[in-house]
């Protein structure tokens, strides 16, 4: 046997020495069986990878039949077992897990956005049913990251910005701190190794500083709390690489202007014990006010329970001290896996509430075909920082950070959320833009003469739970309306590309497209373009492949022919004045916009204006995106070609904390890029925030990025954007 198997026994035989080991042996050698022959990119054999896995979940303490499934994980994808052979020899349980791990295959898929998103969304389905399955996951994908040394950079780069963006945020929803933070740190190492390595470094040079500072704070605790005849364990620990370097980042700090690098956790009996030590604690030494936070009494949605404080030190050094029971730091460490505890032979609590913003995550993520939008949405779900609101009564909600009444209507019921007319926070009526704030109790405001929700909310909504509700009305109520807006909304987008229905609209080509997007008939996707879940561009150019693939070699000639005659001719001696070409048009009037101010870079559009040519204005831009007279106005242009002799106006909004000298940074740092500095108009709020409006002579969006980053680093400069209407 391995070392990685008896290993393996050894960590299961310490928790669970009722585990079936003959089953754990059976699965190690058809494993090693399955995998023989093949060999990791770092050269030793394969099986080394899953038996690898295995250990990771025997030190999350899992049972018999997920660490079988870990053994087993890259059966079903890499060898030539299958499910239904997994089924017969370790049973449906073990064969489930498995496959849920499983990537898709055997599907043609346009784009690799399209791959990733259905791939998750199949794990997101298996795991809402067995939660093993991503603590599978989450253990292959660690021991991926400890070996992603022997990629090719290109591999280790997208490996880790995908585990940072999906599987730490997964870790941390799930409240698995030990994987999360390991995760993490992995990640930095390959997406920003200078910056790691000197933080390690720089980290290392203070270590025996720092253990002389943890070894005298620790010792003045335990002395105090033993006399308060409390049993404690008492450990100082710095935080985790990627924590401390976020801080760096975002506060534009050095190592040396960040002083609470370590936290002491304090771990007791009992919740009573918990805030007696705190009470000790706050005698000892002086809380920092707004640092304390009691998740014993309000748990994070992720199940986290622990005191913590921030308290000014010895030396005046701030530290953090976290308090909290045995039970909460094994829930600390290793979250879900904590509480699903599966006895042999039994299913767990299916019914668990723990895991409700996943079910909730399933909701939206069936309404949502389109790819790019489901990899967004995820990636916001995942991340999001909580607030904790109440209800009058004072049952506690927890949210998205920046959540407004809106979303806390949908969360207590859809049907609050439909019949919604306004809020009170505080007992104060407030804007249902409102950002909802720690502590705010919440009262909505309902009418039974309310026909539902306004298309507007989806744009101030931040829930994914609230505009899923919200779209479902708009598809339930507004059917027939909807149908028709999609229809009109295909008809205009035809007519852009010249196009007419007949051309792409064939039967054989609608029932791909219906069965690709599970759509029953055409009157469902007409609804679906109607209401926002599908985009009638997407629908086209999925039309317009398999229209190709009609036409002649001869045809396609042409074709190409007549779309290189509409490009302009780049030997041609007249040079657009501005930089723009209009599509199709030669010698026309054009304008950048005022609104927006486009720069070569930026994804443009044309406004044909009346008597003004056609105005050129960022995609993005607040006056294109409303639209106040309809697509027909709209216009393809394009950038003719980096030239760096035409320049264009760019403005830039600052916000920083006002102080002295401020204003004179900016303009040096302006100044030493040697940038035209056209305008500037500044003033500071009533909260001493100073708010700056700079215009810019740049010549593309390049050199505009380089100073938006240069800008940042000013000392209290909190937020730089591009101006937009």
């Amino acid at each position: 046997m391995s070392d990685g198997y008896s290993r393996l026994v050894k960590k299961i035989s310490k928790y669970n020495p009722n585990c079936d080991f003959t089953l754990l042996e059976k699965a190690y050698l058809i494993s090693r069986e399955a995998h023989d022959g093949q060999q990791r990119v770092s050269g030793e054999p394969f099986i080394m990878h899953p038996m690898e896995v295995a250990n990771i979940l025997a030190e999350l303490e899992l049972d018999c039949t997920a660490i079988v499934a870990g053994i087993l994980h890259d059966t079903i994808e890499d060898t030539t077992y299958t499910y239904e052979q997994l089924k017969d020899k370790f049973g449906e349980e073990v064969a489930l897990l498995v496959d849920g791990v499983t990537k898709l295959g055997k599907i043609p898929y346009t784009t690799k956005e399209e791959q990733q998103a259905e791939n998750l969304r199949k794990m997101f389905l298996a795991m809402s049913k067995d939660i093993r399955v991503i603590l599978i996951k989450l253990a292959d994908r660690l021991h991926n990251m400890r070996t992603l040394k022997y990629m090719a950079p290109e591999k280790q780069i997208e490996k880790a910005k995908e585990t940072l963006e999906i599987y730490a945020p997964l870790a941390h929803r799930l409240g698995i701190s030990k994987i999360k933070w390991e995760l993490e740190d992995l990640c930095l190492r390959y997406l920003d190794p200078k910056g790691y390595y000197d933080l390690v470094d720089k980290i290392a040079k203070k270590r025996r500083e720092r253990e002389a500072y943890i070894e005298q704070i620790v010792l003045t605790l335990k002395e105090r709390i033993a006399e308060l005849g409390i049993e404690v364990r008492l450990d100082g620990r710095p935080k985790h690489f990627y924590s401390i370097y976020r801080k760096m980042e975002q506060q534009t700090k050095t190592l040396d202007q960040i002083y609470d690098l370590f936290a002491f956790r304090i771990i007791v009996s009992s919740v009573k014990d918990c805030y007696a030590v705190l009470g000790l604690v706050h005698e000892i030494y002086k809380p920092m006010p707004g640092r304390f936070k009691d998740y014993i009494a309000m748990p994070k949605p992720n199940m986290y329970q622990s005191l913590h404080t921030t308290v000014i030190g010895p030396e005046g050094v701030p530290f953090e001290i976290q308090i909290r029971t045995w039970d909460m730091h094994r829930v600390a460490e290793v979250g879900i896996a904590a509480h699903w505890k599966y006895k042999e032979g039994s299913k767990g609590d299916s019914d668990d509430n723990k895991l409700a913003w996943l079910r909730q995550l399933l909701d939206w993520q069936k309404e949502m075909r389109d790819p790019n939008e489901f990899m967004e949405t995820l990636k916001v779900d995942l991340f999001t920082d909580e607030v904790f609101v109440f209800t009058p009564k004072g049952d506690v909600f927890s949210l998205a950070a920046s959540s407004t009444p809106i979303d806390f209507a949908y969360s207590i019921h859809s049907a609050i959320g439909n019949k919604m007319v306004g809020a009170k926070v505080n007992g104060k009526i407030v804007p249902i833009e409102y950002e909802l704030k720690n502590g705010d109790i919440v009262e909505i405001l309902t009418s039974s003469n309310v026909h539902g929700p306004s298309r507007d909310w989806l744009k101030i909504v931040k829930t994914s739970q609230a505009r899923n509700k919200i779209n479902q009305w708009f598809k339930k109520e507004k059917r027939e309306e909807n149908i028709i807006r999609g229809k009109e909304m295909i008809e205009k987008e035809l007519k852009k590309q010249g196009l007419t229905y007949s051309q792409l609209f064939k039967p054989e080509w609608v029932e791909i497209l219906l069965r690709k997007y599970t759509f029953n008939t055409m009157d469902d996707l007409n609804a679906a373009i109607g209401y926002g879940a599908m985009t009638a561009n997407k629908i086209i150019s999925r039309l317009k492949e398999e229209y190709r693939k009609t036409l002649k070699v001869e045809d396609l000639a042409l074709q190409t022919a007549e779309t290189v005659s509409q490009k302009p001719n780049q030997n041609r001696k007249s040079i657009p004045e501005n930089g723009v070409v209009v599509k199709g048009i030669e010698n026309c009037l054009v304008r950048i916009s005022r609104c927006c101010n486009p720069v070569p870079g930026d994804d443009i559009t044309g406004y044909i204006t009346r008597g003004r040519g056609v105005s050129v204005h960022r995609s993005d831009c607040a006056n294109v995106t409303n639209n106040i007279d309809g697509d027909t106005r709209l216009i393809d242009v394009d950038w003719y070609m980096a030239n760096n002799n035409v320049s264009y106006n760019a403005e830039v909004t600052v916000l920083a904390n006002d102080r002295t000298a401020l204003l004179m940074e900016i303009t040096n740092v302006i100044g030493e890029s040697k940038i035209p500095l056209k305008a500037i108009n500044a003033r500071t709020t009533k909260d001493q925030i100073a708010v700056m409006n700079l215009t810019m002579e740049i010549t593309n969006t390049e050199q505009l990025e380089k100073i938006i980053k240069k800008l940042k680093k000013v000392d209290g400069v909190f937020e730089v954007t591009r101006s937009k209407q």
